[in-house]
């Protein structure tokens, strides 16, 4: 079944509930006859962590919310929650959830993990957009999926802001991005659904030899592959990464970009 502005697949956007990031930066990835709906992901609870893995949790609720929508894969837009519930609990829901689904379930952990085996990548930099002990986490979990971490560099952020990590501008996420331009790296992740990215990796795609990915380019590139049944591919990432599909797209929503 197919949608009018979806003929080549809907998807369905699980986002958190006060992120800004996820579907401005979608709606310029998505390559032409591919589209979304977006459904929320809401939690009372009273703290971040908390509230992470409230959502990952309360998946089937959330998934409800598409009701009978024709979407052809469903994408998880929150990392930090694998980072919390870990790579058993993720791995398992991802299986059920698919399984009740009956289509493509991607989170944005596992998206950036077959990006970055689709590169060949086990030595890799992030780019965190989280507090110190946030970022520990995130670490551990790439660990976890057996990569190596050789470098992080950390996002300066402001607590006086609404949200410290959706505040957070491209221009920061660029100037973070810098300190690991001289790294032997396979490949870096700019962290996190909320932390803008895009403007970046057009101005600087590669750092040195490694490709520039984020969670945000990974998740939209899976959920593409997995509405189509492509398996991962070295040269499907790179062109992501590369971005001559998208540039436009992006460049007509939100301006020019100059590549670094």
């Amino acid at each position: 079944m197919t949608v009018e502005y979806a003929p080549k697949g809907l998807i369905g956007a699980l986002t958190p509930q006060a992120n800004t990031t996820v579907e401005p930066e979608f709606w310029a990835l998505w390559p032409n006859g591919y589209g979304m709906i977006n459904a929320r992901m809401v939690s009372p609870r009273p703290t971040l962590p908390e509230r992470l893995v409230d959502y990952f949790r309360t998946m089937d609720d959330s998934a409800a919310r598409f009701a009978n929508a024709p979407v052809a894969a469903v994408a998880f837009a929150c990392t930090g929650a694998s980072y919390l519930v870990g790579v058993t609990e993720e791995d398992e829901t991802v299986a059920r959830v698919s399984d009740r689904l009956g289509v493509p379930f991607v989170t944005a952990g596992t998206a950036v993990c077959d990006a970055l085996t689709a590169l060949g990548a086990g030595r890799i930099g992030l780019v965190s957009p989280y507090p110190a002990e946030f970022t520990q986490t995130s670490v551990d979990y790439w660990v976890e999926r057996g990569f190596e971490v050789a470098a992080v560099a950390s996002a300066q952020l402001d607590d006086t802001q609404f949200h410290p990590i959706y505040s957070i501008s491209a221009s920061t996420a660029s100037e973070t991005l810098a300190a690991l331009e001289d790294q032997d790296l396979d490949a870096v992740v700019l962290l996190g659904t909320g932390m803008p990215t895009l403007r970046t990796i057009l101005e600087t795609p590669f750092a040195g030899r490694a490709p520039v990915l984020s969670c945000m380019l990974a998740l939209g590139w899976r959920s593409v592959a997995a509405v189509d049944g492509r398996a991962p591919a070295r040269e499907d990432v790179i062109a992501w990464v590369e971005a001559a599909d998208w540039r436009p797209r992006y460049e007509a929503r939100y301006g020019a970009v100059s590549r670094g």
